[in-house]
């Protein structure tokens, strides 16, 4: 009896010192973290190939290692007509040190004047194109308009803007992108 003390004594004592020292599996891991949703700040630009609003293919793949603007906009929305000039002034100064801008028109509503027309009247030249739901989708979903992305050299979405922003403010935010290394 006294052996059978002594022992449950010290398989008792082994159990609860093994029990704070548990190892994991060889092989195993630890679970991934979760990825980030699409049009949160820290996620990628999403791939994406259309016609613009001239029937020229853009693609994710041309703005590939460049910083890069996407405008969700529309003719009728007034806050867009006021900033889409801005982002072309941004694109005239920062474009040949790797800076990109891409509008994608929303069809929500109908369109007041011919896109293009607007374009022209306003002074943007940079590639627009339309904005099915797929691709809007693929940024996330629009939760109102203007909305604007701001993306790093290596896809990452850096700066989120839902409603009007001032030019000053995304290009202190372009110019930080700038001069970060690669």
């Amino acid at each position: 009896m006294q052996k059978l003390k002594k022992y449950l004594f010290v398989l008792s004592i082994a159990g609860i010192a093994s029990a704070g020292c548990k190892q994991p599996a060889a092989g195993s891991r630890r679970p991934a973290e979760a990825a980030v949703a699409a049009g949160e700040i820290g996620s990628h630009l999403p791939v994406f190939v259309v016609k613009d609003l001239q029937g020229r293919k853009i693609s994710s793949a041309d703005v590939l290692g460049k910083i890069v603007l996407i405008d969700f906009w529309a003719t009728w929305c007034q806050p867009c007509r006021k900033e889409m000039p801005g982002y072309q002034a941004l694109l005239d100064q920062y474009g040949p040190r790797g800076f990109a801008v891409i509008g994608f028109k929303l069809d929500t509503m109908a369109d007041p004047e011919d896109p293009l027309e607007f374009a022209h009247n306003i002074g943007v030249r940079y590639p627009l194109a339309g904005a099915s739901g797929d691709l809007k989708q693929k940024f996330g979903g629009i939760e109102g308009l203007p909305t604007t992305l701001l993306y790093d050299r290596q896809g990452i979405l850096r700066k989120k803007v839902i409603g009007f922003e001032s030019t000053e403010a995304f290009e202190s935010a372009v110019k930080q992108l700038l001069s970060a290394p690669n």
